[in-house]
């Protein structure tokens, strides 16, 4: 029997999220809310994301992001490109987008900026101990990550079972270094060991 594959993980996750009651679901978003807000000291720069549909987080996630103090810039999409970016400033600044993101409409930043970021909070599917992250196959982060910081904090977002021990990897794929769960907190990929144990 073949192991699983990207696309049978993708199935699997997508349904395991599909099926999550909204008392949970608000739960864990709030919890991931509290948790964002000890990741990034005041006055520096956090990459993060818009969550949409089933993803891990809300909007409440970048406004305790920014109640704490940090500058907070999301992703601008443009086909085959890294990722631009823009500063979050509320969610009545977002419109639809491309692929079904959310977008700010304010000035566009461009991919480079990525690398005054203390920490990147990147939307994930599921990772891995060893930092493998399943995406949902476009291909974004991956062509973008390489321009952060060699000391960034470079964090996958997921729901608890979504923390699993191996996934495919392709060679392109960028490695994370952290997770960060709704019940675990901010969790060290690499070693397998748990550090900084932050919780609401």
């Amino acid at each position: 029997m073949h192991p699983p594959t990207k696309a049978d993980w993708r199935t699997k996750v997508l349904d395991g999220r599909r099926i999550l009651s909204t008392e949970r679901r608000r739960s864990e978003n709030a919890a991931l809310a509290t948790l964002a807000a000890t990741l990034v000291p005041a006055d520096t720069t956090v990459c993060a994301y818009v969550p949409v549909g089933s993803e891990p987080g809300a909007i409440s996630m970048l406004d305790a992001l920014a109640d704490a103090g940090a500058e907070v810039l999301v992703p601008i999409t443009r086909p085959d490109t890294p990722l631009c970016w823009a500063h979050f400033l509320g969610a009545d600044t977002l419109v639809a987008a491309g692929f079904g993101l959310h977008e700010p409409t304010g000035d566009v930043l461009p991919p480079e900026t990525v690398g005054r970021a203390h920490t990147v909070l990147v939307p994930a599917l599921a990772v891995d101990r060893r930092g493998v992250r399943l995406g949902r196959g476009a291909g974004f982060y991956d062509r973008t990550l390489h321009l952060a910081a060699p000391d960034a904090r470079i964090v996958a977002v997921v729901r608890d079972d979504e923390l699993v021990d191996e996934l495919p990897e392709d060679p392109h794929d960028i490695r994370m270094g952290w997770a960060l769960t709704p019940g675990s907190g901010l969790v060290r990929l690499g070693s397998g060991e748990r550090a900084e144990q932050h919780r609401p």
